[in-house]
């Protein structure tokens, strides 16, 4: 049967039609409506709408949605969500009664590593371990085809944890807007990039351009990624040291840097509690296109993935 992603962004809302051979269908992409919840409910319902023109509706399993937070186990509401218009509302609900097809919500990483685990860059793997670096950072766990969410619905939520093994000067780290200090988030996070190189060079610029500035040799380029590349290696090394995945799956604007992606494996074994570290770090697959992948996939069908 056909399944219907949706990826709900900050700033894009993007939908699919995925078949039941993983061939897409209608790949849409809107604006979000930013600060308008009843906005943001009917973008969707219109997406979706144009996703399934002219499929049978018999024919069609449910719709996935992939959000930048996640439904409270206690009340099902969103919590967590950068997208701030969208906390404390009954997402799934609303969703559920405006498209009149069976809806799952979950976690956008959630939807990357699944998508990434079902037919991208993990598939093979037992555990998947996908990460995302962007305007924010989140991490996703699925397990033999599986979402692997936890009793708190909170698996894989390393952005909020503190960066272990901190250095002097990374104790005790900048605010976070979840309400602590020194998470992960705020030293491996896209924005989190660009302000430790404007420390260094004065200038703001996009990790693309740091990125290229790095391989032309510029000095402050060259020292931030280090820095960035030895943060990450520091935080995924408590991932292995928890979970032990089988391949960590790279996704979000930061992916993109194949140094830091490289640099980090080679300085994981530093602070892996192991004599070896057989865990592979890759670069996604499917690229933006992961989130709204997944996301259809939440849909079961038969199949784990």
């Amino acid at each position: 049967m056909w399944r219907v992603g949706v990826d709900l962004g900050g700033t894009k809302i993007e939908a699919l039609a995925l078949s039941p051979d993983g061939d897409e269908r209608e790949r849409l992409r809107i604006a979000t409506p930013r600060g308008d919840y009843e906005g943001t409910l009917d973008a969707i319902a219109a997406l979706v709408a144009r996703c399934i023109d002219g499929l049978p509706r018999a024919n069609i399993a449910g719709v996935g949605i992939g959000i930048p937070g996640s439904l409270s186990p206690a009340t099902g509401l969103v919590r967590n969500a950068n997208s701030t218009w969208l906390n404390g509302k009954p997402l799934h609900r609303d969703l559920q009664a405006r498209l009149s097809l069976p809806c799952v919500v979950e976690n956008d990483a959630n939807c990357f590593a699944l998508s990434e685990a079902a037919d991208g860059a993990g598939a093979g793997y037992r555990a998947v371990f996908g990460v995302i670096i962007g305007t924010g950072v989140g991490g996703g766990i699925v397990i033999e085809g599986r979402s692997h969410l936890g009793l708190n619905a909170l698996g894989g939520e390393w952005g909020h944890n503190a960066l272990p093994w901190p250095d002097t000067d990374e104790w005790p780290g900048e605010p976070c807007y979840c309400g602590k200090r020194g998470c992960i988030e705020t030293f491996l996070s896209g924005p989190a990039l660009q302000r430790q190189y404007a420390a260094l060079s004065g200038e703001t610029v996009d990790a693309r351009m740091i990125a290229e500035r790095a391989d032309a040799g510029e000095a402050a380029a060259v020292a931030a990624l280090e820095t960035y590349s030895r943060r990450m290696a520091k935080a995924l090394a408590s991932v292995v040291n928890i979970l032990d995945p089988d391949i960590i799956v790279f996704g979000g604007g930061v992916s993109n840097i194949d140094s830091v992606i490289a640099r980090a494996m080679d300085l994981l074994p530093g602070w892996v509690f192991s004599d070896r570290v057989a865990t592979s770090l890759v670069k996604n697959r499917w690229g933006d296109s992961s989130g709204v992948r997944g996301a259809a996939r939440l849909i079961y069908s038969g199949n784990p993935v």
